[in-house]
């Protein structure tokens, strides 16, 4: 049975009536007597008790009603469901991100994109930028928000805010009158960097940057991440250098300070394969540039 024969099929077994399921059909009672007919005939057994004045389902008529109704609703379901994908309401989508991404837009991205789509389901991996490169390129994940942004021939990378650099200090650090982070009080201070490897890194930006601003007296201290980072800085270990949205949110041992002179600011950026077709990328990036044009 195709499905043409078993929407044929299911009308006569509700209707129990040729003429009404034919009428039901938009269509002549002869071809659809016809159809059932054949029905019974490729199956090898009778479906129907055609009476005088009545017709009724048999038993394997019953039993093939029940089943050809599953498939039908499964079908539908099926089709609704590939539709509902196709159009970004529902899937999956998987977001790959910088630990610093978290402090600024990318709550808010997130936010918005679920109030749209919620039925969407949303993967969220924290990953260094070598991971976030590599998991795009093995289509591990589908975006991937970086801090520089990413650099390769395969990725199309959108830009989507600028922000200045900030140092995290240890609540009992004495910068002197200014209350600024200076060369001056930096000197002899151990500098935590992040990550350590892969290389070159957001923290290669930070010693470039320092160093072309007269902050050469300082003892480098390697870890994996901003979060490590933040809990060396918090017991006292060093000072780190962090996206100024990092400060917006308060941390007990730690308060942050104005470097002078400025260093560069550091840019978010958003980056997807250059063959990334599906919708619900687009979707998101979407609503990702006008979430960081609101916020700017």
């Amino acid at each position: 049975m195709d499905i043409r024969q078993m929407k044929y099929f299911v009308a006569v077994a509700e209707e129990l009536h040729f003429g009404r399921a034919a009428e039901r059909l938009d269509m002549a009672q002869p071809p659809l007597s016809r159809q059932i007919k054949q029905i019974e005939t490729d199956i090898g057994v009778l479906l129907f008790n055609r009476g005088r004045n009545a017709i009724t389902l048999t038993q394997a008529g019953e039993t093939l009603y029940k089943r050809v109704i599953s498939i039908l609703a499964q079908r539908d379901e099926a089709i609704l469901e590939a539709r509902r994908i196709g159009q970004g309401a529902e899937g999956r989508l998987r977001i790959g991100f910088v630990g610093s991404s978290t402090y600024g837009l990318l709550p808010n991205i997130v936010k918005s994109y679920r109030a749209h789509y919620p039925d969407v389901s949303l993967g969220l991996f924290p990953m260094n930028n070598a991971r976030l490169q590599r998991s795009l390129v093995r289509r591990e994940i589908d975006v991937a928000f970086a801090r520089p942004a990413l650099k390769d021939t395969e990725f199309h990378t959108r830009f989507l805010a600028e922000e200045a650099l900030v140092a995290a200090v240890p609540d009992m650090f004495q910068p002197g009158p200014s209350d600024r982070f200076t060369p001056a009080s930096a000197s002899g201070q151990n500098i935590i960097l992040y990550p350590e490897v892969p290389r070159p890194s957001y923290a290669d930006f930070v010693i470039s940057n320092l160093e072309e601003k007269g902050f050469s007296d300082l003892k480098r201290v390697f870890t994996m991440d901003l979060q490590t980072a933040l809990s060396l800085v918090a017991i006292g270990e060093g000072i780190c250098i962090v996206p100024a949205s990092v400060a917006t949110a308060q941390r007990n041992g730690i308060r942050f300070l104005t470097i002078d002179p400025g260093l560069d600011n550091t840019s978010l950026s958003v980056s997807h394969r250059l063959d990334e077709q599906g919708v619900h990328v687009k979707n998101f990036l979407t609503i990702a540039q006008s979430v960081a044009r609101k916020t700017l």
